[in-house]
C-alpha cells in the first residue's frame, strides 16, 4: 500500500493540474478516488469476500479513524464481460502522504497487524489463489464552485 501512495502522489502531481485560468472553472478539485480492479478467481468469491470483510475493512477502519481516508466500499461488478475485474474496491481520500509520511502509516499498520513488509507481500502473494490485481484507477472528485 505504501508503495501505491508514493507511486500515485508522484503521477497526480504530474498527470493533474488546472491551468493558470482554473479561477474560472466552474469545477475545482476535490477528493481522490481509487479504484482497484480485482478479479476473484472461481470458487474463490466467499474466501476473498470473508477476507475483506474482515482484514481489508479492519485495516480501512483503522485508516479511516487516523484521518487518512474519508471513506471506502467494495463493489461487486454484476455482469462482467471477459477481462473485466468482478470486484472493485474504492477508497476516497483528500490527499497524499509525503514519502515519509507513507513510511509512518506503513509501519504503523505493520505494527498493528503484526507483520512486516516482507510478510505483507508473502501475505498478497498468498491471496493470488483467490484473486488476481488487475490494476488501478486514480480519480479526482470535480466539486461544483
Amino acid at each position: 500500500m505504501r508503495k501505491f501512495l508514493i507511486g500515485a502522489a508522484a503521477l497526480a502531481a504530474l498527470s493533474w493540474s488546472l491551468p493558470a485560468t482554473a479561477q474560472d472553472s466552474s469545477v475545482k478539485g476535490g477528493p481522490f478516488w481509487q479504484a482497484n480492479r480485482i478479479y476473484v478467481e472461481d470458487g474463490q468469491f466467499e474466501n476473498y469476500m470473508d477476507w475483506l470483510t474482515k482484514t481489508w475493512a479492519a485495516n480501512q477502519e483503522f485508516a479511516k479513524s487516523q484521518g487518512w481516508l474519508l471513506e471506502y466500499h467494495i463493489l461487486n461488478s454484476v455482469n462482467p464481460r471477459d477481462g473485466e475485474p468482478n470486484v472493485i474496491l474504492l477508497t476516497r481520500f483528500n490527499d497524499f502522504p509525503s514519502a515519509a509520511e507513507a513510511d509512518r502509516r506503513g509501519a504503523l499498520i505493520n505494527q498493528r497487524m503484526q507483520q512486516t513488509d516482507k510478510s505483507a507481500d508473502a501475505a498478497s502473494g498468498d491471496r493470488t489463489k483467490m484473486r488476481k490485481l488487475m490494476g488501478s484507477a486514480l480519480y479526482v472528485e470535480m466539486i461544483k464552485r
